[in-house]
């Protein structure tokens, strides 16, 4: 027997782009949407539950395309002092928060095994819809590569079983290292075309991996029934090389030139702007300690060039899809990303519609999450401010009254 929600007297913004609809209303059966609309085209079941969104706004789930949920900031010496098991603990909660702030899926990059995939799918854990990357690829001495001039090394994601080690140099190498992440369970595959602002060994404008190498994982995954290619790329060259080689999405894109643009342009890249993950490393420094020099000095050396070269891409028509880098900065603070993207031009619909629609096609989930429409799993928020005034009011967890994921509550107000 099928259960109807009608959620009604709320303004509705339905992630497509379109004008808000005043007296607006959803119509939920069981997991899915049948029915959006004004109040008087739809019409429920006598038995459906109604549930007054008491004149707030209706949102789609949002969507984070870029999270590490097994990861809360770097403080290397309380890290190495963690148990290991403790961490998939902490993610809980990490999930939680993330939820909380109103957003029902993310794509992991890396961190998040299958077992933490399936814990959320199955109700074990309550939490965002995942897509899983399971780990970042790297060369040696990359991003990835957590040597230090010690000659210790400190691996964010060490090896275990569901986690394969994710150091790989030269194309068959290359070869069977994404074929490990994806019979460990990726979704999409994760590399590191640049060096990082994070990373001890390297620069964010250092290439890593050749074209060429890039483009086998592009091969790879598109043998698994089209695996997209997601790669942290700051520098210019590397996203460069990551375009030409048919990656999906560019993470960061802190260095971008007019050729890096085009090229996004001509090959229908997404663009994952992460704006608040340097900005995070310079706050956490100053009032927690905890970022490590190499990380803080790059981060201040990147954040103006980084918003400038993100400003270029909008003004050019990248697509653009909401990424925070969550992990750097505290998860459940996610949706200040929305302030920093009007902060570069966009307007407040655009960042909504960048939270939703975009993020979803960024997915490849575009069928079933993104936007309220009838046949899309149910997810939506009911946020209490209007967000086209007053996009920061989305910040504060509080404002988002009411979750609802795949039809089912998880949070209340």
């Amino acid at each position: 027997m099928t259960t109807q929600t009608l959620i009604y007297n709320g303004v509705l913004l339905d992630g497509t782009g379109r004008e808000p609809i005043t007296d607006g209303a959803v119509l939920v059966e069981d997991e899915h949407i049948v029915a959006v609309g004004a109040r008087r085209q739809l019409t429920a079941q006598p038995t459906a539950t109604l549930l007054d969104a008491h004149g707030g706004w209706i949102l789609p789930g949002l969507i984070d395309t870029h999270v590490h949920v097994m990861l809360e900031g770097l403080d290397i010496p309380r890290m190495l002092a963690t148990p290991f098991s403790y961490n998939f603990y902490k993610a809980i909660t990490h999930m939680r928060r993330t939820l909380d702030a109103g957003i029902t899926t993310v794509r992991d990059a890396g961190g998040a095994d299958l077992g933490i995939k399936q814990a959320q799918a199955d109700g074990l854990i309550v939490g965002p819809r995942l897509q899983i990357s399971v780990t970042a690829l790297s060369i040696t001495g990359g991003h990835g590569d957590g040597w230090m001039p010690s000659g210790f090394a400190f691996d964010i994601w060490p090896p275990y079983p569901g986690m394969p080690d994710n150091k790989c140099d030269g194309v068959e190498s290359v070869r069977q290292k994404v074929r490990e992440v994806l019979r460990a369970g990726a979704e999409v595959i994760k590399v590191c075309a640049t060096g990082g602002v994070l990373s001890p060994t390297d620069h964010p404008e250092f290439t890593q991996f050749t074209e060429e190498e890039l483009r086998v994982m592009v091969q790879e995954g598109a043998y698994r029934r089209g695996v997209k290619v997601m790669a942290h790329a700051q520098g210019v060259e590397g996203i460069k090389n990551a375009v030409r080689a048919g990656v999906h999405s560019i993470e960061h894109g802190i260095y971008l030139d007019d050729e890096a643009i085009d090229l996004m342009l001509a090959h229908g890249a997404f663009l994952v702007p992460t704006l608040l993950a340097p900005l995070s490393v310079l706050e956490q420094a100053e009032t927690k300690g905890n970022m490590p020099e190499y990380g803080v000095r790059k981060a201040r050396e990147t954040i103006e060039v980084h918003s400038e070269s993100i400003a270029r891409a909008y003004q050019a028509g990248v697509k653009i899809a909401m990424g925070t880098d969550a992990g750097v900065m505290p998860h459940g603070t996610n949706l200040r990303e929305l302030g920093l993207m009007v902060n570069i031009g966009m307007s407040p619909l655009e960042a909504i519609v960048a939270t939703t629609k975009t993020a979803a096609e960024c997915l490849g989930w575009q069928d079933r999450i993104g936007t309220l429409e009838a046949g899309k799993l149910a997810d939506l928020i009911i946020v209490r401010t209007d967000p086209l005034a007053n996009i920061r009011s989305l910040e504060q967890p509080d404002n988002i009254v009411l979750v609802m994921q795949a039809g089912r509550i998880v949070k209340q107000l």
